[in-house]
């Protein structure tokens, strides 16, 4: 890599960080013009999406560059999450992510065999010391790939601030063509309390759009009682790809003066499950529609709303009229507005708010004990945002656990009784969480004491289960005897059909060499220009082990000559 100067390296340290976001510093990560998959801030499982997804043409292998000179100063690779990731601090106190990445530049993919051979691991995280590894502004440090939690090729680009914050990297002066306007897809009134309704109705009410010529939507009259919130739902399409996308700002208005107002330029990944607060959780749960609420209800403390009055709350009077005015923008300013107009009554509530009640009733400020039967639960404080009943049952070794339409922002713990269970078979059982062809699926158990114990975030059906059985090894490019020396790669599919895949392990003549596990694939692959091997006889062996312990053995020889 070229050299920096050393000033360079002394301003990271020592530098002054400017209030001005720069607009000409970062570049591109990719060749060609910037085409998003997926934007800032857009609203996914449990979080919100903290850069920008590059399009890579469905490929990998794509020169991914640094956007800015600095120095690298964390390197990543897990199975799930990010993949392959690399971090680059700047001079002007920025850093710059890359993710997904199928490899490293020489440099750095060299740097990296040798930290995970001398571990021993394929997953590890490294943090080279401050100008062991310096990069240049449009210097190639990667390939884009598929690697991790990405559901197809794509590069996952950040900027974060000095404090780790994701920041839009729209906002540094980088462009994606965008000439279309946000796509609106629900709106829902939401009567707040039980002496409020909309038409008669104290619940939650999906309104009736009418688009008009020039693109914005009228809804349907409301005649309204009490306090409303509104919610919307809402996609981004940019002009280069058909991604449904996030949008970048909803601002709303009550007879011209604004209420409430969201932007989305950063947030700390300490709040992004806070997401879940913003939403219709139940809805989305329910009927896959994921709506924004346009107002702040209790815990929720989420950064990224700019204005409010009244938490965006309205409050209507009998015999008022207001004009409640939507405004949805894109980064580019791509406009679309929503008109809803308003009728304060006091008309009585023909269909009071629906609630489930049940004997369990949790506050979200306290702490909550359940047990019956083999099974305990411990719901603590903040796990919730809302008092709320929940039904909770056991039926023999299976816990009811409420229904997922209820987010839950803390562990809760799950514990059940091993009392019975003698020691040597209390190795292979694990609580499981039931998905909803009621498959059970391994949750991370550990035993303390004479429990078994989980915490989850999730709702939802729980069973104790046992995994007796080993994981699978298939080798897929070789066999016993054969020779590899015109192959690169050595290729093996390893499963588990329970508990599933915790670790693994190959050598070669006694030797430790690296694979690289793909979970989406089951694939296991050894890179033989890594030149571990180098004899012409190699005895292979490979230890598989899934979450409770069983383990399956796989030995074989095969033959290789070294060709290049």
């Amino acid at each position: 890599m070229r050299s920096l100067f050393i000033l360079f390296f002394i301003l990271v340290s020592g530098i002054v960080f400017c209030q001005e976001i720069p607009k000409n510093y970062f570049v591109n990560p990719l060749d060609g013009a910037m085409i998003i998959a997926g934007t800032f801030g857009e609203l996914r499982s449990n979080h919100f999406h903290s850069g920008l997804d590059l399009k890579t043409e469905r490929r990998e292998g794509l020169p991914v560059y640094a956007s800015a000179s600095g120095i690298v100063t964390r390197i990543k690779i897990s199975h799930y999450g990010y993949g392959k990731a690399i971090y680059i601090l700047h001079p002007n106190g920025y850093t710059t992510v890359y993710a997904h990445l199928k490899n490293f530049c020489p440099e750095i993919e060299d740097y990296v065999k040798a930290a995970q051979y001398k571990k021993e691991s394929f997953e590890i995280e490294l943090f080279p010391t401050q100008g062991e590894l310096r990069v240049s502004k449009g210097e190639i440090i990667a390939y884009s790939g598929n690697t991790g939690g990405s559901a197809g090729p794509h590069l996952h680009f950040e900027i974060r601030d000095k404090n780790a914050r994701p920041m839009n990297p729209l906002l540094f002066g980088l462009v994606a063509k965008d000439t279309r306007k946000p796509i609106i897809q629900e709106l829902i009134a939401y009567p707040i309390g039980n002496q409020s309704a909309i038409n008669k109705d104290g619940n939650p009410t999906s309104l009736r759009l009418t688009q008009k010529k020039d693109g914005n939507y009228q809804a349907e009259s409301v005649n309204a009682t009490g306090t409303l919130g509104f919610a919307v739902g809402t996609i981004d399409q940019l002009d280069l790809a058909n991604n449904k996308n996030g949008i970048y700002s909803i601002t709303t208005t009550v007879n011209g003066e604004t209420n409430f107002e969201i932007k989305m330029n950063k947030f700390s990944f300490a709040e992004t499950r806070y997401l879940n607060r913003m939403i219709d959780y139940g809805l989305y749960k329910d009927k896959r529609k994921r709506v924004q609420k346009l107002f702040i209800e209790k815990n929720n403390p989420l950064s990224i709303y700019t204005k409010e009055k009244d938490n965006g709350l309205l409050n209507v009077s009998n015999g008022l009229s207001y004009q409640y005015h939507i405004s949805l923008k894109d980064f580019e300013g791509n406009e679309t507005k929503i008109t809803i107009p308003i009728t304060g009554t006091n008309d009585s509530i023909l269909s009071p708010r629906k609630i489930k009640e049940t004997e369990d009733y949790v506050y979200s400020d306290q702490g909550y004990s359940f047990n019956e039967g083999k099974f305990e639960v411990y719901i603590p404080k903040g796990a919730l945002y809302d008092d709320t009943f929940i039904n909770l049952t056991v039926s023999g070794d299976k816990l009811f656990l409420h229904e997922d339409v209820v987010p839950v922002h803390k562990n809760i713990i799950v514990s059940y009784d091993l009392s019975d269970y003698k020691e040597d078979d209390r190795e292979k059982l694990y609580l499981g969480r039931h998905n909803w062809k009621d498959d059970i699926y391994y949750v991370r158990s550990r035993i303390v004491g004479d429990k078994l114990q989980i915490g989850t975030r999730t709702f939802g059906t729980y069973s104790l289960a046992k995994d007796t059985a080993p994981p699978k090894i298939e080798p897929k490019n070789f066999k016993k005897g054969k020779w590899m020396s015109k192959y690169r790669y050595l290729t093996l599919k390893i499963s588990d059909q329970d508990s599933g895949i915790k670790g693994y392990r190959a050598t070669v003549n006694g030797k430790f060499i690296l694979l690289e596990y793909d979970p989406k694939t089951n694939i296991l692959t050894h890179d033989f220009n890594d030149g571990i091997i180098k004899d012409v006889k190699n005895d292979f062996k490979l230890v598989v082990t899934d979450n409770v312990g069983n383990s399956a053995i796989f030995e074989t020889t095969f033959f290789r000559k070294d060709i290049r």
